[in-house]
């Protein structure tokens, strides 16, 4: 996508507004100023950011994101405190005090147990609580994998099974369910297991490549420069080359890890976030952030290097949000509020997926895209809509940037073939949804406590300014959770619910796992071991998905094509020309035209006193019949009696016979609307319309005709009003031809 630096239109407060950016967080954050706190851990089962103090631990929810959201707190005995994660069930509070000691609180009860190493030689380098079915929690150590059972009657862990390795540091995260254990003199060497809902699969070993340097060094891959990520529906893994600047990408498949590509990099210090499926690489030197939408086969990225913005922030918002009545608080307040204005700060942390966590201010930011700046960044149209028909997460914005688009273009008077490609990309992504569901299902995006969350997050309950796995204190930011996808896939959609959901044969998969038939990978180097990708679990990539972006005929027609007629700003043929191309890309997709859109275009045509090419229209159903579009040829007709006429066909021909024979009536064909109405049985049409019409033709014996008619076939009828009534107006007009 080609793409130029555009200006977000939204206003910045204090920072100005027009400022360059196709990113931004929202004013205000969520605070999480706790006294005596010794930090931040991030417990991504949970969606959890936690901040422990001498005894006491406090969480907040993290989706959905409110910067009102208050702490939960719980206690605890004293002591050193090095991770923190709470069971899916969020009923168990795990606190890693040590390097071999664990300490396990029930949140209800208040019991607690505890769990040591064994042996001296080897040290815990983290945990995760897993839905596994024959494990609760995994113990990562040096000497690799111990997978336990929680035993609620004795209230202690039960050890299921040890997967014997070395292991230098680990990465790993809840959504992927997946495990990558570092090995080896570089840590370049990998073992890899996911423990999810439908069991445990080994990944073969695999090394990650390092560019060597000049020298005769061999550099160290850190866990920091290792991201295990989830886009749509598939995993993958992004790696750090420090030596050659650039983002590798692996892609994983139950026999065979494939390098799928590389990104560019311009900054020695590198972030990632994923929103919505869109992969954001922060060169944090540079403060810029670069968009990659790698699910299209580009490597380009979608959107120039632009900061990220901070909106909705006032200068004011301290002083007014917190009255102080002391100067010294005054001047505290100003401080802190000047400090929530910095970007790209030396303490900030980013938190898998969408999530900034500011160490220093104990502040908690959520990242979000700017849909209208980044459509407004390219001119390549139908490039823009298909990026804007894959989001999800503002499906109703990117559904309106869509259809602005469209009524841009048009209005532009834009060439029809570049206008029909545009056409394309919507009709298509609007007919996958129909196949797929997503257009008429709104998934829930949030779950309850006790239910599998959607946040993939670090390798273990990560204190954001601590090493993830390696016990050493150092100063980085743990970003983990990237966006990432094929380079190779040619399809320009993508569709969670298209791709497979496991790396299980479909024989071994529950039903709560259902697998759809996902795409392959076009590498040279893959082989035909490669043919079950490695992917995310169904419920994982479902939460994200709250409505479909999709465009409906109908939302077509009322958001493009009618607004464009009724203001007239368009010559009625060239609107012709795109509806008809709209007419072609729907029946390629065997998509249903809504009949406004029909009836529309006879409009215009009979404005432009086209009928000929109207008839045409009718007779080779470029056109399909219907009751509006009948009714909109008889409203057309008055000019045209060859297209009144094909108006009243349609009507019989679709069995439309109360409207056919009431249509005859209107017309004065009362006779042949009597002889129609007796042969089809037509009994809907009161006979006093019959009766009115003969009287009006001032025509006694067509009178006498229908009064007969109805005197035979109508049970009672000379009893009713009607008889009596036009019976007299009979014999009224008999009397004055006789006299």
């Amino acid at each position: 996508m080609a793409w130029k630096a555009s200006s977000s239109q939204a206003s910045v407060g204090g920072l100005g507004s027009g400022a360059l950016s196709h990113v931004f967080i929202q004013y205000p954050p969520l605070h999480c100023n706790i006294p005596g706190s010794r930090g931040f851990y991030y417990d991504d089962g949970n969606k959890l950011l936690i901040s422990p103090t001498s005894d006491q631990i406090f969480s907040w929810k993290t989706a959905p994101f409110s910067p009102l959201a208050a702490p939960i707190t719980d206690s605890i005995t004293e002591g050193p405190i090095c991770s923190v994660r709470f069971s899916l069930d969020e009923k168990i509070m795990a606190v890693q005090r040590s390097n071999i000691f664990i300490q396990f609180w029930h949140r209800e009860t208040g019991d607690t147990f505890t769990h040591r190493c064994k042996s001296e030689s080897e040290s815990i380098l983290g945990f995760f609580w897993t839905d596994c079915p024959s494990c609760d929690i995994v113990i990562v150590k040096t000497s690799g994998l111990d997978l336990f059972a929680y035993d609620s009657a004795s209230k202690s862990l039960i050890l299921v099974e040890t997967k014997k390795l070395a292991v230098s540091w680990y990465v790993y995260t809840h959504e992927s369910r997946l495990i990558l254990l570092a090995s080896g003199m570089q840590c370049k060497t990998f073992h890899g297991f996911q423990l999810s809902s439908a069991g445990i699969i080994r990944l073969p070993k695999f090394e990650m490549v390092m560019a060597k340097p000049e020298a005769n060094s061999k550099p160290v891959l850190a866990s920091e420069d290792v991201y295990i990520v989830t886009v749509y529906g598939r995993i993958y893994c992004l790696q750090v080359d420090r030596v050659a600047m650039v983002l590798h990408s692996y892609r994983f498949y139950r026999d065979a890890i494939i390098q799928q590509g590389s990104l560019p990099i311009y900054s020695s210090k590198v972030a990632v976030s994923v929103v919505d499926n869109v992969l954001l690489v922060h060169q944090v030197d540079a403060k810029v952030v670069i968009l990659y939408d790698i699910f299209a086969d580009s490597r380009a990225p979608i959107s120039a290097p632009l900061p990220v913005l901070l909106r909705g922030f006032q200068r004011s918002d301290i002083s007014n949000s917190r009255p102080s009545t002391k100067e010294s608080e005054s001047s505290e307040a100003s401080d802190s509020n000047d400090n929530e204005a910095i970007i790209y700060g030396a303490d900030w942390t980013f938190l898998v997926p969408d999530l900034i966590c500011d160490v220093a201010n104990k502040l908690l930011w959520k990242i979000h895209l700017d849909l209208e700046a980044i459509s407004a960044s390219s001119s390549e149209v139908p490039s823009v809509l298909e990026f804007l028909q894959r989001r999800k997460l503002e499906a109703n914005k990117a559904k309106q940037l869509c259809l602005a688009i469209m009524q841009t273009m048009i209005l532009e008077r834009r060439p029809i073939t570049m206008v029909a490609k545009a056409m394309d990309v919507l009709v298509t992504s609007y007919s996958l949804s129909l196949k797929t569901g997503s257009y008429f299902k709104g998934i829930k995006t949030e779950r309850t406590p006790s239910s599998v969350p959607n946040v993939s997050g670090p390798g273990q309950a990560t204190d954001v300014f601590t090493s993830r796995t390696d016990g050493k204190s150092v100063q980085h930011e743990p970003a983990t959770g990237v966006n990432s996808v094929s380079f190779s896939r040619p399809s320009t959609y993508s569709s969670s619910e298209m791709e497979d959901n496991c790396i299980f044969e479909p024989s071994k998969i529950s039903s709560n796992d259902t697998q759809f038939v996902g795409g392959k990978v076009d590498a040279s180097a893959e082989s035909s071991t490669t043919d079950n990708p490695l992917n995310a679990s169904v419920s994982e990539q479902q939460e994200s998905q709250l409505t479909s972006p999709a465009i409906s005929p109908d939302e077509m027609y009322r958001s493009v094509f009618a607004p464009i007629e009724e203001e007239m700003t368009v010559e009625p043929s060239y609107l012709v020309a795109i509806i008809l191309e709209f007419f072609r890309c729907a029946n390629l997709e065997r998509v249903k035209v809504h009949p406004s859109v029909y009836v529309l275009t006879i409009q215009l045509l009979a404005r432009s006193e086209q009928y000929a090419e109207l008839s045409l229209f009718i007779i080779n159903k470029v056109i399909e019949p219907s009751k509006e579009v009948a009714l909109q040829l008889l409203e057309s007709g008055r000019q045209s009696l060859q297209i009144r006429k094909l108006g009243l066909d349609m009507l019989r021909q679709l069995s439309l016979n109360h409207d056919y024979v009431l249509l005859l009536v209107q017309d004065g064909y009362y006779l042949e609307a009597l002889r129609y109405a007796r042969k089809h049985k037509v009994t809907t049409i009161r006979p006093s319309l019959f009766l009115e019409a003969a009287f009006t033709s001032n025509d006694s014996q067509h009178l006498a005709a229908v009064l007969r008619f109805f005197s035979d076939f109508i049970p009672g009828f000379r009893s009713t009003s009607d008889f009596f009534t036009y019976y007299n107006v009979l014999n009224e007009m008999s009397s004055s031809v006789t006299a």
